[in-house]
Parts: structure tokens; C-alpha cells; sequence
């Protein structure tokens, strides 16, 4: 295996005791030293960007022109300069004068505005079925209210809520070195919490620390405390009580009762108009408890709050309906394709909704339904593309991938991250990027020092290797396109050239642009909407454009003219039909690519530059773990146990998933994550039924697919786009 320094002599291919592959890292001596910053030229790109589409108001409104000038600050860094005092004693005591001097908004009205608002009236009234109009006297019902909202929230206790953000601040600074935020971001979300409405923060609750970072760094900004619903079953009732007067929000039980139950119905109401703003430290404690039993355990570490563009919600309410069109389910799309029932792939978007079903959510209107789900889309897009990727989500991607040089590899990464528009988290000079990243995954690493103190780095084999392939899957996003369009090649050469062959056999074949078209379509509608993250007004057909484009870009495709055909790049003639001229950028479907008559002649064929046979498996190894364990899902079909609950099946499916790591030795789908992904899937692709039965809801494997046969046509239509 060569080692990382160039121009130094090249070192055989080296085989750990364990028989897995290593990397050498050289010591580099006469090398100069490299520094890895988080720009691209004079700026770091801007990340996490509202929707364009269904929110350009707030796009272009809420974005703060000079954000890529403004740098990070520390939130819990609390200085002689944050109080308004001076002096010796001040720099003693900071951190409780600057507690005093927080505000906390008052909420004195907020039990009387609740009680009159529309729903609660409506019931009081008996507008509505459940309503004091069926027999239950208005005093009654007002009585139920005023106790559905005692255990809801308490009015919260200004000095305790100051008293607990010194203890806490405290806390933090003996936790973390510090806690960046960019003041860019912040900026933005200060203009929109200046703009009067409420606002409304949704987390992706990454770590437990969540519950104490997010409330913290807003009181600290001065946008208030943050109201946060909890389920009151996971505190006990003198920590409820606690909570409470620190601002504290539960929802009642009685909000997740059945839609006909007017218990239910009255606790919905009062939810839906508990809009005053509030506090929570929500799990505070519990998340303080647990850490104060690693104390010491480990060094201080440093964080890093993300935050997105904020959008009006009114705004994108409006807009957003106008974008809805037909949709079928994965079973309508792609089960008649796995049976081999069909070849085309039906003009229309998928339908794959796996938001919790809760009693709040039933309440609403259907269309009201579908709107939260398509927002929780966007949010969730947005969300994973404000984060930054880092240094040691790069290590673990190229140690499981077994990259050979890991200095020049990681500055590689790190630059393509960049050029996708994607922040990273670090910065400094690259081999101590490299030693710090590797101390963080000692436990799944062992580095051997060898001649003249280089460094060999060994994989332990083993469980280790999921975690791995869980901080790697935070590349994915930034790959996604590209990782998709070569999963997607590598299923339509699948038929035609030997998965082993070599990559210049594979450069001759041509592909038409229609045929990478359905490709990516099959692999779309298979891959979980969570992972995919396409935002639900983004046609399929617009991001197959968008991944061949990608595929073009990074040098994977180059187009093949083919004799009488017009050229791939002369845009000069390009013409749209009058059934086009009308429709807005973003709906055009399979009906409409008939319309563009040098699609039919247009093909494509694998580049044979240097570097593409190795980009090209490091993108389908992005995806590899999933597809795996789609494939070994199908494949267990024929021995699981059903009927079974879901939580019993993915229990099942998840140790004959580990059972498979040992045999063959590869953990990276051993995920108990990957088996829930794996289980929703099939259930929506009609593989598995869920029946209701009296111990609750079960899962039953689908009559069609009872036959080996069907089962084996799933695997192998899965296993199509694994390259291995």
C-alpha cells in the first residue's frame, strides 16, 4: 500500500495480523506543512437556506447580506464585557451578574388568553361534538380546562430560571471549551423574532445535550427562553413540578386519546391555543445526572449550535398548496417493476409519509395532515444541510473505504465538502487534524508506529465497524446526488457487463439519457424519504436531471455524439413546446420529456480518466450499507417469524443482520437504525402487511410475496445497484 507522502518510495501493500487492510500514515518529514481551513477562496459557504421555491419572501428578506464577513462567537464565554459593571470583584463574579441581567418575558395572561380562545370556546359554547352543548355544564368544562392547563405549564419563576442559567453556565464551561455559533446565523434569527410573530425553533436533537444548549444560547442572544414540548412519563412528578417553575411544558395524556373521546378533544384544544412564550429546560437534569456520572471520564470538547434560515410559516402555508399534485404509493410504483409486471415507471410522485401519528396530528384536516408532513420534509432538509461536516465523520469515511493516503485523502475530502456548498467543523494544520480525529476513534482503530515514526492504522474488526459507518454516513448528504447517479449507473451495467469487469470494458458501453432517467427514478423511489431528503416541490424529474448533472460535473460521464445528432452543449436551439411555455421550473413530469426530442438521442459513457474508477466506488460505497441491508432483508424474509409485532420483527431482522456481520465481516449494516429503515419500506412496498389483531397492530408477510421466487426477484432487483 503506498503511503501518503508523495515522492517519497512507494511501500508494498501491507496486511494487519487480522488479515484487514491498513493505511499508512507518513511521518512527512521534509514536507511542508499543510493547513486545512473551512474556506473556499475568501469565504465559507453559506449553509441552510430557506426554500426558494415555496418561501422567496423570506429567502431573500430574512438572509443577512453580510453574513459571510461575520465570524463565530462563543455563548458561554461570559466576560467583565457582557455586564454592565467594572471592576475586580466584577471578573469574579460575572457569571451571576450576567444571570441577573437576563430577560425573562412575562406570561401573566397567558391561562386567561387560552381560555378564550376559538377552540376552547367552540367547546365551551358546544359548537362542536364533546362540547359543554352535550350535557356538560360551561362551569364543569371551565374547570377541566383550567386543570388540563395546570398540567401543561406553570407560570415560570424569573429567579429560579436566573438562578438555574448561572448553575448551568457554570456547568458548561467546565463541560466545553466552548460552544461556537455563527452570528451570521443568529443575526437572521434575530430579524425574524423582531418581525412580532412567534417563532418557532424545530431541533434534529443530535446529542442529549440538545435540552440544555438550545434554551441557553437563546436566553443568552436575548431572544427569550424556548418553549419545547415533553412527554410528562419521562420525568418524575417532582421533577414535572421543578420544570414547571422554570418554565416547563407537558402535554397531557389525555391529548393522544382517540379522536371520538372528548376528553381528548377538550386536552387538543387547549394544546392547540397554548401559544403565550414559555421556558423549558426540558431533561435538564436527567441529561446533567448522566453526565455527572462520566465526570472526569474525559477531556473538555468543544460544540457547535447550527442554525437555519428562518421562513415565515404563513408564507410557505400559502404557497405550498399550490405545488401538491397526484401521488401513488411505493407499492402502486415500484411493485409491479420488482415482479417484472412492467418496465415503465408511472408518471407521478411518491407518496411515503413516516411521520409519528399522534392524537394532535389526527385532529387536523387531512390536507391540514398533509401540510405538516411536507413541512417536516423541508425542515428536515434544511436542517441536515446547515450542519457541518466533521473531521472525524472524513476519517471514518476513509477508513472504512480503505483509502491508502490519508493525509492527501483528507485534504481532497475536505475541499470537495467545500465546493458542494457544505461547512465543515474544523480547521488547522493537517496532520494534527489527522491525530486528533484519530484519538477520537481510538476504540475502533489501533495505530502502530513503524520506520521512522510512521504511523500504521489498523481497523479492529468487529461491532466497531457500525460506528463507523454511521459517523461516514454524514457525508451523505454531501454525495448524495452523485452517490445516487452511480448506484444508479451501476444497476443498468449490471445486465451487461460482469460486476468485476474491468473499468474500461465498462467505458465503452453507451447509456441513453432515458435509460439513466429510469434508473435513478427506481433507485429514488426505493431509497427511505428521510434519506433522500427531496423536498416534496422538487419533481423526481428535475433531480434525475440534477443528478446527471452532477454525474457530468464531477468528471463520472462524458456525452457521446452520436452521428446526425445535435451536440450535448449547443444550447443555442433549444426550443420549448407551447404545452411548456406555461408551467414553472419544477414541474415538469414523464408526460412532458417527450416534449424534448434530443433526449432520445442523447447517450452518455463512463470517463476513463485516472481518478474515476476509484471516485466512482468510493460514491456507491456511500450507500452501500443501506442497500445491504435492504438486500439481507429480502433475503430473511423466507426465515422470519410471522406474524410478529414491528418491534418484534426488527428485532429479528436486526440479529440475523449481526448474525451475517460474522459471518462475513462486514458490520457496516449491522444497524438497528438500518433494520427499522428496511421494515418501514417493505411495508410500503407492499412486502409486509400491517393487520390489526387484539394485542395490538402486527406484521404479516404480503401474499405475493409469500413465494421464493418474488423474494428472490426483490433481492436481486436490490442488490442491482451494490457495487461491490
Amino acid at each position: 500500500m503506498a503511503t501518503m507522502l508523495e515522492g517519497r518510495r512507494q511501500t508494498q501493500p501491507r496486511s494487519s495480523p487480522s488479515g484487514r487492510e491498513t493505511s499508512l500514515w507518513s511521518s512527512g518529514f521534509g514536507m511542508k506543512l499543510e493547513a486545512v481551513t473551512p474556506f473556499l477562496g475568501k469565504y465559507r459557504p453559506f449553509v441552510g437556506r430557506c426554500c426558494q421555491t415555496c418561501t422567496p419572501k423570506s429567502w431573500e428578506s430574512l438572509f443577512h447580506r453580510s453574513i459571510t464577513d461575520l465570524g463565530f462567537c462563543s455563548v458561554i464565554l461570559v466576560k467583565e464585557e457582557n455586564t454592565r459593571f467594572r471592576g475586580w470583584l466584577v471578573r469574579r463574579l460575572c457569571y451571576f451578574l450576567w444571570s441577573l441581567e437576563q430577560h425573562i418575558p412575562p406570561c401573566q395572561d397567558a391561562p386567561q388568553k387560552i381560555v378564550e380562545s376559538i377552540g376552547v370556546q367552540n367547546l365551551l359554547s358546544g359548537r362542536v361534538p364533546g362540547g359543554a352543548g352535550e350535557g356538560q355544564a360551561p362551569d364543569l368544562v371551565k374547570k377541566e380546562v383550567q386543570r388540563i392547563l395546570g398540567h401543561i405549564q406553570a407560570s415560570p419563576r424569573p429567579f429560579l430560571v436566573r438562578l438555574f442559567s448561572w448553575a448551568l453556565l457554570r456547568f458548561l464551561n467546565c463541560l466545553f471549551l466552548n460552544v461556537q455559533l455563527h452570528k451570521g446565523q443568529m443575526k437572521m434569527v434575530q430579524k425574524a423574532a423582531q418581525a412580532g410573530s412567534p417563532l418557532v425553533l424545530l431541533s434534529t436533537h443530535k446529542t442529549l445535550l440538545d435540552g440544555i444548549l438550545l434554551p441557553f444560547m437563546l436566553l443568552s442572544q436575548g431572544l427569550g427562553v424556548l418553549r419545547v414540548a415533553w412527554d410528562s412519563r419521562a420525568c418524575s412528578p417532582a421533577l414535572r413540578i421543578l420544570l414547571r417553575k422554570l418554565g416547563g411544558l407537558f402535554l397531557p395524556p389525555e391529548a393522544n386519546l382517540s379522536l371520538d373521546s372528548s376528553e381528548g378533544l377538550l386536552a387538543r384544544a387547549v394544546v392547540q391555543a397554548a401559544s403565550a412564550p414559555l421556558g423549558l429546560w426540558t431533561g435538564a437534569l436527567a441529561v446533567l445526572r448522566s453526565l455527572w456520572s462520566h465526570w472526569g471520564c474525559s477531556r473538555r470538547i468543544c460544540s457547535r449550535v447550527h442554525l437555519a434560515q428562518p421562513f415565515s410559516l404563513q408564507e410557505y402555508i400559502v404557497s405550498a398548496r399550490s405545488c401538491w399534485g397526484g401521488r401513488q404509493t411505493l407499492e402502486q410504483l415500484l411493485q409491479p417493476i420488482v415482479l417484472g409486471q412492467c418496465t415503465a415507471v408511472p408518471d407521478t410522485e411518491k407518496e411515503q409519509e413516516w411521520t409519528p401519528i399522534t392524537g394532535p396530528l389526527l385532529a387536523l384536516k387531512e390536507e391540514d395532515q398533509l401540510l405538516v408532513r411536507r413541512l417536516s420534509c423541508h425542515v428536515l432538509s434544511a436542517s441536515v444541510g446547515s450542519a457541518a461536516v466533521m473531521s472525524t465523520a472524513i476519517m471514518a469515511t476513509l477508513l472504512l473505504f480503505k483509502h491508502q493516503k490519508l493525509l492527501g485523502e483528507f485534504s481532497w475530502l475536505t475541499e470537495e465538502i467545500l465546493l458542494r456548498g457544505f461547512d465543515v467543523g474544523f480547521s488547522g494544520q493537517l496532520r494534527s487534524l489527522l491525530k486528533h480525529s484519530l484519538s477520537l476513534l481510538r476504540a475502533h482503530v489501533a495505530l502502530l508506529r513503524i520506520r521512522q515514526g510512521d504511523l500504521l492504522v489498523v481497523l479492529r474488526p468487529g461491532p466497531g465497524l457500525t460506528q463507523l459507518a454511521r459517523l461516514s454516513a454524514e457525508l451523505l448528504p454531501v454525495f448524495l446526488s452523485e452517490a445516487v447517479g452511480a448506484c444508479a449507473v451501476r444497476g443498468l451495467l449490471a445486465g451487461r457487463v460482469p460486476p468485476q469487469g474491468p473499468w474500461e470494458l465498462q467505458g465503452i458501453l453507451l447509456m441513453s439519457q432515458n435509460e439513466l432517467y429510469r434508473q435513478i427514478l427506481l433507485l429514488m423511489h426505493l431509497l427511505p424519504q428521510d434519506l433522500l431528503l427531496l423536498k416534496p416541490c422538487q419533481s423526481s424529474y428535475c433531480y434525475c436531471q440534477e443528478v446527471l448533472d452532477r454525474l457530468i460535473q464531477c468528471g463520472l460521464l462524458v456525452a457521446e455524439e452520436t452521428p446526425g445528432s445535435r451536440s450535448a452543449c449547443d444550447t443555442g436551439r433549444q426550443r420549448l413546446s407551447r404545452k411548456l411555455l406555461w408551467k414553472p421550473s419544477g414541474d415538469f413530469t414523464d408526460s412532458d420529456s417527450d416534449d424534448f426530442e434530443e433526449a432520445e438521442g442523447r447517450y452518455f459513457r463512463l470517463s476513463q480518466q485516472s481518478h474515476c474508477p476509484d471516485f466512482f466506488l468510493f460514491l456507491c460505497r456511500l450507500l452501500s450499507p443501506l442497500l445491504k441491508a435492504f438486500a439481507q432483508a429480502a433475503a430473511f424474509l423466507h426465515q422470519g417469524q410471522l406474524p410478529d409485532t414491528e418491534s418484534g420483527y426488527t428485532e429479528q431482522l436486526f440479529q440475523f443482520l449481526q448474525a451475517t456481520a460474522q459471518e462475513e465481516g462486514i458490520f457496516e449494516c449491522a444497524d438497528p437504525k438500518l433494520a427499522i429503515s428496511a421494515i418501514w419500506t417493505f411495508r410500503d412496498l407492499g412486502v409486509l402487511q400491517q393487520m390489526p389483531s387484539p394485542a395490538g397492530p402486527r406484521l404479516h408477510l404480503s401474499p405475493t410475496f409469500a413465494s421464493r421466487e418474488n423474494q428472490q426477484k426483490l433481492e436481486q432487483f436490490i442488490r442491482q445497484f451494490i457495487c461491490s
